[in-house]
């Protein structure tokens, strides 16, 4: 069982992977493979709507994200950390999302999904729910803690005296180790839920 785990964050060191490797020992101890990549200061560009990966089945930019899109694929968990700018997810991150979740078109429904964002004060829950975001339009259960999965910290370090922050991520990745574990019992038992279709209704037509 394994567990991709993405940085958004510049710092390699700062206190978004002070949040993840908290999650990470767990996961250790759960048994499950663990992986961090760190992307947050890596040259990514956004998605130019080419759709030249409905054809190929990766990114016409052959960079990180067609890295990452095997390991994506194998996973059984994804979790994504961010730093919090102007209430939203480092921009790095969110054009290296944007195009590793449109241009691989593998199946994701019951891959388990959760976000980390870390911010010195404010607009953790929108960076929170923008992240979610990416989870939800594939089918992908989100994990939950006991709070919602944020940690305080400004300069590298103040992550480890936040005692419930890192609460939070331990309990985070103990109730995603048992979810994912859940769902691979449930796929050997049941197989996945039967997929309709998809339809899609245009607003302007």
């Amino acid at each position: 069982m394994k567990v991709l785990m993405i940085n958004g964050s510049p710092h390699a060191k700062g206190n978004t992977a002070a949040a993840l490797e908290e999650m990470k020992k767990v996961f250790d101890a759960e048994g499950i493979e663990a992986e961090i990549l760190h992307i947050g200061n890596k040259d990514i560009r956004g998605c130019i709507a080419c759709r030249s990966c409905h054809n190929t089945g990766k990114c016409v930019f052959d960079d990180f994200v067609n890295e990452t899109a095997a390991k994506f694929e194998a996973c059984d968990g994804l979790v994504v950390g961010s730093p919090v700018y102007y209430a939203s997810a480092n921009a790095t991150l969110i054009a290296f999302l944007d195009r590793l979740f449109y241009s691989t078109h593998f199946e994701k429904r019951m891959k388990v999904g959760a976000s980390v964002v870390v911010a010195r004060r404010g607009g953790l829950s929108a960076t929170f729910d923008e992240l979610n975001k990416y989870f939800t339009i594939c089918g992908m259960p989100v994990a939950s803690s006991q709070y919602w999965n944020s940690v305080h910290g400004q300069m590298p370090g103040e992550a480890l005296e936040d005692a419930e922050g890192l609460q939070t991520m331990r309990t985070l990745a103990a109730n995603m180790s048992f979810l994912m574990k859940s769902i691979a019992l449930g796929k050997e038992k049941y197989g996945l839920p039967e997929k309709e279709e998809s339809i899609h209704t245009n607003f302007v037509r």
